[in-house]
């Protein structure tokens, strides 16, 4: 597939702007903090990405009052979107903060990446990550950290070409019911 990702910054403190370029369609993305508005797009993103991801289908009232929350509650944390002119979301994840007593500093953790299939491997991901970056810094963040299936060597390689390792930790987890 050929395209090109033209980065335009136009407002950095609001939102990003870029135009994915390939042969068949051009369209112009913008990458900003999600508003309430997108609650059911954002709710119907983690229903397909469960099925997609671990063949697990999750409970849509349960998911819409989750992501309810995260706007209720933004000291927890906030969504991400990629979006087109029509205001058609292309892609969401959500910023979790984590305080560190060891960095007296927030660290970011990312979940949530969903980039909708026609629009993968097209930068999305990317510029998102990269507008997160710039936000971090504004903010004094310390780090930012997520986690990924062992088995998706591809988003792996994307992170890695973005500067991220997983040479420091392993994850452990248990779910409680």
């Amino acid at each position: 597939m050929n395209f090109a990702c033209f980065v335009l910054p136009i407002d950095l403190s609001n939102s990003i702007h870029f135009i994915i370029k390939d042969y068949s369609q051009m369209d112009h993305i913008i990458i900003e903090r999600a508003d309430k508005k997108y609650i059911d797009s954002i709710a119907e993103f983690q229903i397909k990405m469960a099925m997609e991801t671990e063949q697990m289908q999750l409970d849509r009232d349960t998911v819409q009052k989750g992501v309810r929350r995260m706007f209720d509650e933004p000291e927890r944390g906030f969504y991400m979107v990629a979006r087109n002119d029509l205001d058609e979301l292309v892609g969401s994840l959500l910023i979790l903060k984590e305080w560190s007593d060891w960095r007296n500093a927030d660290v970011w953790w990312i979940h949530s990446v969903y980039i909708v299939p026609g629009m993968r491997g097209k930068g999305i991901f990317t510029n998102l990550y990269e507008r997160i970056k710039e936000m971090a810094s504004q903010e004094k963040v310390k780090g930012l950290r997520l986690y990924v299936d062992k088995q998706n060597f591809h988003a792996q390689k994307i992170y890695h070409k973005l500067g991220m390792t997983n040479q420091h930790y392993e994850m452990f987890e248990m779910m409680l019911l």
